[in-house]
């Protein structure tokens, strides 16, 4: 989990007032919409924010997704147009939000969590969206380019009936799901490497298993942390007595719920695995010093009387008969591997070894 920069700037400003706290992201904010009805469809790329402001009040339904909060001036100029609450505004900026829903009566406001995984070092990507519906317009915010929503735009390219018949609220389910699916692929490149790593920990656990492990279970703490609110702004929605919530869409967002309680129950169990393959791993450990400290008591028992043997000779006492027969150092190298291969022997027939 990273930390939030800029965050103590916002100490001792007023309430309201806008601070980008995150990753600051170079270039311009892209702002994109789509407008459109049951028979039309308008996809265009708007140079400036004002050029939004016709499509608050229409017979269509439009959405517009800005990439970029890094820019507050245009965050801000979008929550003028728009009417937004200075405290909305202020949210949109702050990637330190927890996912939450809030009814300011002429729209609504949902904070949640985008995830996808970074291909270079198999680590997750997250990012803030921030999505406010009235009647007839979706605003969507994300910190940068790139995100989960690509099948949405294909279907209202393509003139699916559901997507284009339906309203705001529609649309704004319609974002929902698509982040809480991209969960499950996640979940699924997770399952993939926790099964992998059960396996290398059970035959070779090395160090490296162990920082996988510490890894692994950190990004499940961080995931449950993103999810776990999900759950209540799903079921806020399906419980708001909004006029822009349509009974027809309570139905999917009912659906919306119950994936996000799979995707709850399916952390909890990768989290106790973890924990089981982080037992696993001590064990083996352990397992593997006592087959070494067995070896090593073996050796060193077998060695006593040999040493016994070795320092009783060892004596330079001149009166012992044995110093002077010529057949003292071939008896005593005979006894040494008589009393060694009697030990082996009673060592392996007991199954020490």
């Amino acid at each position: 989990m990273s930390k939030s920069p800029g965050r103590s700037k916002k100490a001792g400003l007023p309430p309201g007032s806008p601070v980008h706290v995150g990753e600051s992201k170079p270039g311009k904010v892209k702002i994109t919409v789509f407008d459109y009805n049951e028979t039309h469809l308008k996809e265009e790329v708007a140079s400036k924010v004002e050029e939004c402001a016709p499509f608050k009040k229409g017979n269509t339904v439009t959405w517009i997704n800005i990439d970029g909060i890094h820019d507050v001036k245009s965050i801000e100029a979008m929550g003028v147009e728009f009417g937004l609450h200075p405290l909305l505004v202020e949210d949109i900026v702050n990637t330190d939000q927890r996912p939450k829903i809030e009814d300011h009566g002429d729209y609504l406001f949902i904070v949640c969590k985008m995830l996808h995984p970074e291909p270079k070092n198999g680590r997750f990507l997250w990012e803030q969206v921030s999505i406010i519906f009235g009647s007839s317009y979706v605003l969507s915010f994300q910190e940068h380019e790139g995100d989960v929503f690509d099948p949405i735009r294909n279907r209202l390219r393509e003139g699916k009936p559901m997507s284009r018949k339906s309203g705001a609220d529609y649309l704004a389910y319609s974002l929902l799901d698509a982040i809480v699916d991209n969960y499950f692929i996640l979940l699924e490149e997770l399952g993939e490497r926790i099964d992998n790593l059960e396996a290398k920990v059970v035959s070779d656990p090395t160090p490296k298993a162990l920082r996988e492990i510490q890894k692994l279970k950190k990004e499940m703490i961080f995931l449950r942390r993103s999810v776990w609110p999900m759950r209540d702004v799903i079921s806020g929605l399906d419980r708001s007595e909004s006029n822009l919530i349509h009974k027809p869409t309570k139905v999917y967002l009912r659906d919306v719920y119950d994936h996000t309680i799979q995707v709850i129950d399916t952390i909890e169990t990768y989290r106790d695995i973890l924990s089981v393959t982080m037992d696993i791993y001590l064990s083996s450990i352990s397992n593997r010093m006592n087959e070494v400290m067995k070896v090593l008591t073996i050796i060193a028992t077998i060695f006593i009387p040999l040493t016994f043997i070795t320092g009783w000779y060892g004596m330079n006492f001149r009166h012992m008969p044995e110093l002077e027969s010529p057949l003292g150092y071939p008896i005593v190298l005979a006894m040494s591997l008589v009393v060694a291969v009697s030990m082996y022997l009673y060592f392996y027939k007991k199954k020490w070894l």
